[in-house]
C-alpha cells in the first residue's frame, strides 16, 4: 500500500516559526560575531604589546651583553699587567693579537694604555701604547691628566677597580662629527701581583689606566642585526646628567604605533634610556578582527540555511536510521579486516575484567598468541603503574597516550612499545581499544648510545664526562653533610715509550688489558674511569683516608705486577697515583681535579711507582710553589742579562792522542738578585717544567757563537766546544735554522760545536730528534749523547742516532773502583761505542786513581773536578750587554 500526498504530514504551518527562529538566530550570530571581532582586536593589540616587550627585552639584554664583553676584554688586558712586572709595547701588541677584540667585539675602535708618570711634583697619565696603531697615531703621548673629566673618570675607576664609561662624544673616525657616536670604557692598571683589595692598595699600586674606545652605532647595530623585523624602531638616549642626549635612532622621521617599550640601562656610571616600538602599518590591527566578523556572519548565514535544510529533510532521518544500523555492522567487519593488515599492535579488551576480546595478526605474532581465550591484559603487562592507569581509563578517566611500556609474550619474550588506550562503547558494553607500536630496536639502540656516551670505547670504563658527573654528585653529597669521599688520579709511567717503540696499537692493547686488571681491584660502589691517554681516575664514596690509601696501593701493586708483552718484548708497567680526600670544607670539582693532578705529579717527582696523599701542608707542594716562583726570577734574569757561562775542560785520557786544541763543555750559572751565583740544579728543573729552556738555550748558543773567539784565554785554541740542549729546544723546529744563521753571520766553524742531548730527550721523539741532528750535522756540527745509561735507552738506539760522542753517566763512574757491575757496564759501553766509531767520555772523574782505571778500560776523554774545576769564560759579563 502506498501513501498518497494527502497522507503525508503537512509542515507548512511550521515554516513561519522556523523563519522567525532563523531571523533571531541570524541576529544573535551577527551580534556574537561583533563581540568576537572586538575581542580579537583586543587580543591582537595585547599580543603586539607583548611582542614589543619581548623585542625590547632581547635588545636590552644584547646591549648588556656587549657591555659585559667590553668589561671582559678590558679585564683581560688588566690581567696581563697583573701577571707581569713589566709589559712592553710588543707584549701589549701580542696580547691584543691573541685576544682578537676586533673580531669578538666589532664595536671596539682602539685600546690604549696610559702610563702613570711623575713629572716634578705632578702626576701625569700619558698614553704610551695603543692598538690598532694605524689611524690612532695622534693619540700616542696624549696626557689624560690635562683633561679634567677624563682624569676624574680615571681616578674613579682606580679607586673602585670598576669600569667607568665616558660621556658620549663624536669619534674622530665618524662621518657625522655632530653625532655623539663614541664612548670610552676606562679601567685601572695595577702593578703585578694579586688584585688589590681596598682603595689604599689600589692607589699605591696604580701604574696607569686602560681605555677602550667604542663606536656606539656598531655596538647597537651588532644587537639589532639578529632582529629581522622591518617595522622595528629603536631610539637610545643618554639621560645620565638629567638631560636627554640622543645616541642612536633607527628611523627618525617615521612614527611608531602606540605600543612601545622603555627601559633604563646603567653601566660604568652612565644611564641610557632605551625606547623600542613598531613602525605604523596602516590597518594591520583591523584586518583580522574584520575578517573574524565577516567569517562570523558567513557562518551565521550558513547555519540559518542549515536550519532550513534540516526542517525540509527531517523526514529522511527515519529512513536513514536503518541504513546507518546496517553500516555500523559493516564498519565492524571493515575494522577487523583493516586491523589485521596494520603493522601496529591492536587489541580490544573488556573494560569490566580486562579480558582480551580481539588482537590483530601483528600482536599475535609478536606476543606468540595463537588465540585470545583465557588471556587478560594483566598477563602481558606487569608494570603496576600502567595497570593502575588502565583501571583509571576503564573507569572513564582520560585516555593513555604514547606511554612507554614493556610487554611480555607467551614465550617470555619481552618487547618495548608505545601504548595508547581509550575507552569506547561496543554493543552497549564498555571496551578498551589499545594500539601499540614496537620500539624494541629503538629502545635497545638508545640504551647502547647512552652506554657509549658514558663509557670509554677502548677500555669499557667510564669516560671523563661520566666520571666528572659522578664526582659532582659526590661533592654535593659531602657538602650536604654526607660521609667523606676520595678522588684518585693515576698516570702510567713511561707509557709514551711503549707507544713510540711498539706503536699506538700496542699502547691501546695495554690500556685495555690494564682496565681489566684495575676493574677487579675496586669496591662495588666505586667508580673507575679512563680520563684520557694513559690517565685513570677512581672515585671512592664513603671512604676514610686509610681506605683511600689502601685502595690506591692495591691499584698500584696490581699495575706494578702486570707485565705487558708485545712483538717479543716485555715491559714492566708502573704508575704514579695522587689521592685527594673530599671532605669539609668542600672544594669545587676543578680544584679537586687540579689537586689530584698535583698529587700525581708529586708521586712522579718522588721517584714514580708510588702513591702520594695530598695535604695542604705538603712540603712537596710548597716546593712546587717555590719552583713556580723561579719562573719570574728566570724571566727577570733573562731580561736583565744575568746569566753567566763557565767552562770545564775535557782532557784526553791518553797523552799520546793527537789534540789540536782544548776540548771543553760550557756550564750555565745565574747571577741572583743579591749577586750570588746560583748553580743550574736550582733553576733548570723549573725552567724545564715551565717551558723556559728554549729561551735559555737560545741565549747560551747566541752568546757562545757571538763571543766564540773570547771564550778561552787568548793563548788557547778551541778544538771543540760542547753545549747542552734541552728536549724542549730539540722539539723547536726553528732552532736549527737559528743556529745555522748565527754560524753564518759570525763565521764560526760549525765543526767546533758539539751539542749534547740526554738519552731521555733523544728517544722521547726519535724521528724528530734524528731530523734535528741531521740538519745541523749537514753544516758540520757534532752531537754527543749525554748521561748514557741513566735513562731507558738500550744499545740498539745507538745505531739509529747520528751521534759522534758517547758520554757515560756519572752515576756509573763515581763508585767505579768498588762496584764491579759499574765496571762491567762502563767496559761494555766503551767497547760498543768504539765499535760504532764514537768517541767515549767519562764524567764525574774525581781523583787520579779513577783516571788511571778509566784509561785502562779504554775511555777516550775524561771530565770532572779532578781534571779541571769550572771557571768563568774569558769575556767579561759586560760584553753580554751587546747581545
Amino acid at each position: 500500500m502506498s501513501l498518497s500526498r494527502n497522507h503525508l504530514p503537512v509542515k507548512n504551518h511550521s515554516r513561519r516559526p522556523a523563519l522567525w527562529s532563523s531571523v533571531i538566530l541570524f541576529a544573535l550570530g551577527a551580534l556574537l560575531s561583533g563581540v568576537l571581532a572586538r575581542t580579537h582586536y583586543r587580543i591582537s593589540s595585547h599580543e603586539q604589546e607583548q611582542y614589543v616587550e619581548r623585542l625590547g627585552d632581547r635588545i636590552v639584554a644584547g646591549i648588556e651583553q656587549q657591555f659585559a664583553l667590553s668589561r671582559t676584554i678590558t679585564r683581560a688586558f688588566q690581567a696581563l699587567f697583573l701577571a707581569s712586572d713589566s709589559v712592553s709595547e710588543a707584549e701589549f701588541t701580542q696580547a691584543f693579537s691573541a685576544i682578537h677584540p676586533e673580531q669578538t667585539f666589532p664595536a671596539m675602535v682602539a685600546v690604549a694604555y696610559a702610563r702613570r708618570e711623575q713629572v716634578g711634583t705632578d702626576e701625569h697619565y700619558i698614553t704610551r701604547y695603543i692598538e690598532p696603531r694605524v689611524g690612532n697615531e695622534a693619540l700616542v703621548g696624549l696626557d689624560v691628566a690635562l683633561q679634567p673629566a677624563n682624569l676624574s673618570a680615571l681616578l674613579t675607576a682606580r679607586d673602585n677597580d670598576l669600569p667607568v664609561v665616558s660621556r658620549p662624544f663624536a669619534l674622530i673616525q665618524s662621518h657625522d662629527p655632530s653625532m655623539p657616536n663614541g664612548m670610552v670604557v676606562r679601567l685601572p692598571i695595577f702593578s703585578a701581583g694579586m688584585p688589590p683589595k681596598d682603595v689604599e692598595q689600589r692607589r699605591q699600586r696604580d701604574i696607569g689606566s686602560l681605555a677602550m674606545s667604542i663606536r656606539l652605532s656598531a655596538l647597537v647595530g651588532k644587537v639589532l642585526a639578529d632582529e629581522a623585523q622591518p617595522r622595528l624602531r629603536v631610539r637610545i638616549e643618554d639621560v645620565t646628567d638629567g638631560g636627554v642626549l640622543l645616541l642612536f635612532s633607527s628611523h627618525d622621521s617615521e612614527q611608531a604605533d602606540g605600543t612601545a617599550f622603555q627601559r633604563k640601562l646603567d653601566f660604568g656610571g652612565r644611564v641610557w634610556q632605551v625606547h623600542v616600538a613598531l613602525g605604523r602599518q596602516s590597518g594591520t590591527l583591523l584586518v583580522w578582527p574584520w575578517l573574524t566578523f565577516t567569517v562570523g556572519l558567513l557562518l551565521t548565514a550558513m547555519l540559518t540555511l542549515l536550519i532550513w535544510v534540516t526542517l525540509n529533510t527531517r523526514y529522511r532521518a527515519e529512513s536513514l536510521a536503518l541504513g546507518l544500523s546496517r553500516q555500523s555492522r559493516e564498519s565492524e567487519y571493515r575494522f577487523r579486516a583493516l586491523n589485521e593488515l596494520l603493522p601496529a599492535l591492536v587489541a580490544l579488551v573488556r573494560a569490566s575484567d580486562g579480558g582480551i576480546v580481539y588482537i590483530n595478526r601483528a600482536a599475535r605474532s609478536l606476543l606468540g598468541m595463537e588465540s585470545v581465550e583465557s588471556y587478560r591484559l594483566d598477563n602481558i603487562i606487569s608494570d603496576v603503574r600502567i595497570r593502575s592507569s588502565l583501571v583509571r581509563v576503564a573507569g572513564g578517566g582520560s585516555p593513555l597516550v604514547n606511554e612507554v611500556v614493556q610487554l611480555q609474550g607467551v614465550s617470555g619474550r619481552r618487547l618495548w612499545v608505545t601504548l595508547s588506550v581509550s575507552l569506547i562503547e561496543l554493543d552497549q558494553q564498555p571496551h578498551l581499544i589499545a594500539v601499540a607500536n614496537d620500539i624494541t630496536e629503538l629502545r635497545e639502540l638508545n640504551d647502547r648510545l647512552g652506554y657509549q656516551a658514558s663509557h670509554d670505547e677502548l677500555t669499557d670504563l667510564y669516560n671523563r664526562r661520566e666520571f666528572e658527573r659522578r664526582l659532582a654528585q659526590a661533592i654535593t653529597l659531602v657538602d650536604r653533610g654526607g660521609p667523606p669521599a676520595a678522588l684518585m688520579y693515576a698516570d702510567l709511567d713511561q707509557f709514551k715509550l711503549i707507544n713510540d717503540t711498539s706503536g699506538h696499537a700496542a699502547g691501546d692493547r695495554l690500556l685495555a688489558d690494564l682496565a681489566t686488571v684495575l676493574r677487579g681491584q675496586i669496591r662495588p660502589n666505586d667508580t673507575l674511569a679512563r680520563l684520557g691517554g694513559d690517565e685513570f681516575g677512581m672515585l671512592m664514596v664513603n671512604a676514610t683516608a686509610e681506605d683511600a690509601r689502601d685502595s690506591a696501593e692495591r691499584l698500584r701493586r696490581s699495575i706494578d705486577g702486570f707485565v705487558f708483552s708485545v712483538d717479543g718484548k716485555s715491559f714492566a708497567i708502573t704508575s704514579s697515583i695522587g689521592v685527594v680526600m673530599i671532605e669539609q670544607p668542600v672544594r669545587t670539582l676543578r680544584e679537586l681535579l687540579a689537586l689530584a693532578d698535583t698529587a700525581c705529579y708529586m708521586a712522579k717527582e718522588k721517584g714514580r711507582n708510588r702513591v702520594h696523599m695530598h695535604s695542604d701542608m705538603d712540603a712537596e707542594t710548597a716546593q712546587r710553589r717555590s719552583e713556580m716562583q723561579w719562573v719570574g726570577r728566570l724571566r727577570r734574569a733573562l731580561h736583565e742579562n744575568r746569566l753567566r757561562l763557565h767552562y770545564q775542560i775535557v782532557k784526553p785520557a791518553h797523552p799520546t792522542q793527537c789534540d789540536d786544541g782544548i776540548h771543553f763543555e760550557l756550564l750555565l750559572r745565574l747571577l741572583d738578585d743579591d749577586g750570588t751565583l746560583v748553580q743550574p740544579g736550582a733553576f733548570i728543573p723549573s725552567a724545564e717544567r715551565f717551558g723556559l729552556m728554549p729561551l735559555i738555550d737560545r741565549w747560551v748558543v747566541e752568546q757562545t757563537i757571538r763571543h766564540f773567539d773570547t771564550l778561552l784565554p787568548q793563548s788557547a785554541t778551541i778544538a771543540l766546544c760542547a753545549i747542552n740542549l734541552s728536549g724542549q729546544t730539540v722539539d723547536d723546529e726553528s732552532f736549527a735554522d737559528f743556529v745555522i744563521e748565527l754560524l753564518r753571520v759570525h763565521a764560526v766553524p760549525a765543526n767546533k760545536l758539539c751539542f749534547e742531548i740526554t738519552e731521555t730527550a733523544a728517544i722521547s721523539n726519535m724521528s724528530r730528534v734524528v731530523q734535528f741532528m741531521e740538519k745541523l750535522r749537514a753544516v758540520g756540527c757534532r752531537f754527543a749523547l749525554d748521561d748514557f745509561g741513566a735513562g731507558m735507552a738500550s744499545f740498539g738506539y745507538l745505531k739509529s742516532l747520528p751521534v759522534d760522542v758517547l758520554k757515560i753517566d756519572g752515576s756509573f763512574i763515581q763508585n767505579l773502583e768498588t762496584d764491579l757491575l759499574s765496571q762491567s757496564i762502563v767496559r761494555a759501553v766503551t767497547g760498543i761505542g768504539h765499535q760504532l766509531g764514537l768517541m767515549v767520555i767519562a764524567e764525574w772523574v774525581s781523583d787520579d786513581r779513577l783516571e788511571q782505571l778509566l784509561r785502562d778500560i779504554g775511555v777516550d776523554y775524561l771530565q770532572g773536578f779532578a781534571v779541571h774545576m769550572p771557571e768563568p769564560v774569558a769575556w767579561r759579563p759586560a760584553d753580554a750587554g751587546d747581545a
